[in-house]
């Protein structure tokens, strides 16, 4: 899937592909960390993207990676659900048109939703996102 607009374009890259992309990619997941419990760093995203137990996407404006985000299929026993484990980038406004995109490449896998763990920030810009509950945690 690749729409355009705007000298933008988004893509999912096959398993294949993320090799030829990762040096572009890492240094914006780099910006994920602080935000995260440790859970993953970029590094550890690489083996589960080249096999597709989780997709990389990549938003490029004039020949340049600006945004990426990962996902993940997690398939419960109900229902699957498309999760965004990362998200990073420049130009949110330019590229967060897409997401339409990505709710229809979720449908076509049989996801009924997309999650993401996330800042409350997210809340301002996800306007049609409903904050179904909050993750808590306690380093011990």
């Amino acid at each position: 899937m690749e729409p355009t607009g705007q000298n933008c374009s988004v893509h999912i890259l096959r398993p294949d592909e993320v090799d030829l992309f990762w040096h572009h990619v890492e240094p914006l997941l780099e910006k994920v960390v602080p935000h995260s419990e440790g859970e993953l760093e970029p590094k550890d995203f690489l083996p589960l993207l080249k096999t597709g137990q989780m997709n990389l996407w990549i938003v490029i404006v004039d020949k340049k990676v600006i945004a990426t985000m990962i996902t993940q299929v997690i398939p419960y026993p109900r229902k699957n659900v498309c999760r965004i484990l990362a998200i990073a980038g420049e130009g949110m406004d330019v590229w967060m048109q897409y997401f339409p995109m990505l709710e229809e490449w979720a449908r076509q896998r049989d996801c009924k939703h997309i999650e993401l763990w996330g800042r409350k920030g997210w809340l301002r810009v996800l306007k049609d996102w409903k904050n179904s509950y909050h993750i808590l945690t306690k380093e011990i």
